[in-house]
């Protein structure tokens, strides 16, 4: 039976996928991008691994990360202060000659003192582009009971529309696998086989000590990314098992699946496909509950606390703090924290940023297709 906390050790990659969706990253980081409404994508991985017992947790910060410092403070909403673990962010070495790490390789690299004094004897690590509830337990235990050396999360499912546009290095690679009774066979590297894939989470659980060694190994010889430059020439020699993760999986590569994956919440369905396992903490902030004002028209809206509705809504996402005003009418969009739409002004299929605001008698309308963007602090 796998221990608790003192069973694994975990380690979270908030920046890797950035440059899929520049418009969102370009003062944050994947990370600590908002998501559902009053959530940040790193929630969801960081409360899966505390659900899970795992209570050493380090985040590898690459450039950005004012924003998610802030979410994150002292990591007390997911229970991480503690004498011994708790969170311990990991910001990129400030020696002359550094240069903020690629891969995992460099990240893991700067940290193996930190991780030969830990005493966990397993290692899980995670992306933050992929909004799952997941069980971080069964992995372990999957793990041990097929005697892994690295045991890998994937799901089915066919590739975003944004991945197969960015076929480009710069911005993050992405694998799928072949697998025989269990074991991955193969690792492809930004493929473009159409049709549904075993395609990986980026979650994966190995032993510390061979994390280790491996890291040291890769680093000492240039290497830059954990799946195509160490696991994938050691299939042959590493016992590599695949785990089938069969819940719920939104996986964000462009500003359009961000849109997608918002409004597919909006489904009962969906919401309790994400939310029915493990509990999902966010940062704290007191506020009133939204106030739905007389003569207000709201139709399937997922809205945080602190908003002020007057005018119509339908089919939206309200992050905390949102005014719409008397006559002002909002569909299909997603508006994030503090955005305003004053009063006559109409807008649909709208992405906002925080803090943006929407002029009087305004029309903001793009597609289902291309919805528009506004960033941070606008106003239009």
């Amino acid at each position: 039976m796998v221990k608790s906390n003192r069973s694994a050790l975990g380690i979270i990659f908030p920046n890797s996928y950035d440059a899929l969706v520049p418009e969102l990253v370009n003062v944050r980081m994947m990370a600590s991008i908002p998501f559902a409404s009053r959530y940040r994508l790193i929630d969801f991985i960081l409360s899966s691994m505390t659900q899970s017992n795992i209570h050493n947790i380090s985040v590898m910060v690459n450039n950005n990360y004012h924003s998610l410092m802030d979410h994150l403070d002292s990591g007390r909403e997911w229970d991480l202060v503690r004498k011994n673990g708790g969170l311990h962010i990991f910001p990129p070495f400030a020696e002359k000659e550094s240069k903020p790490y690629v891969g995992r390789v460099g990240a893991m690299a700067g940290i193996l003192d930190f991780l030969r004094d830990q005493k966990e004897e397993y290692v899980v690590i995670a992306d933050t582009n992929v909004v799952v509830n997941f069980d971080f337990k069964a992995l372990i235990k999957a793990h041990i009971e097929k005697g892994a050396d690295v045991t890998i999360a994937y799901n089915e499912q066919e590739f975003p529309e944004g991945l197969m546009k960015s076929q480009s290095n710069d911005k993050g690679f992405y694998y799928t696998f072949n697998i025989e009774d269990g074991r991955v066979t193969r690792i492809f590297v930004n493929p473009r086989e159409e049709g549904v894939q075993n395609f990986s989470m980026n979650i994966s659980v190995l032993r510390r000590e061979l994390l280790i060694d491996l890291i040291n190994t890769a680093f000492v010889h240039g290497q830059e990314y954990f799946e195509r430059d160490v696991l994938l020439p050691r299939l042959n020699k590493l016992n590599v098992q695949a785990y089938k993760y069969e819940g719920y999986v939104a996986r964000i590569s462009d500003i359009k699946s961000y849109f997608d994956e918002n409004m597919r919440l909006l489904d009962d369905y969906n919401l309790d496909a994400l939310f029915s396992g493990h509990t999902v903490y966010t940062k704290i902030r007191d506020d009133t509950p939204t106030r739905y004002v007389e003569g207000a028209k709201v139709q399937n809206v997922m809205a945080a606390d602190g908003c002020l509705i007057e005018g119509d809504v339908e089919n939206s996402v309200l992050f905390r703090g949102v005014k719409v005003a008397k006559g002002a009418k909002v569909k299909n969009s997603i508006l994030m924290q503090g955005t305003v739409i004053e009063a006559g002004a109409s807008v649909e299929y709208l992405v906002a940023d925080k803090n943006v605001t929407i002029r009087a008698g305004k029309e903001m309308k793009g597609t289902d297709t291309f919805p528009v963007y506004i960033a941070k602090f606008r106003t239009v």
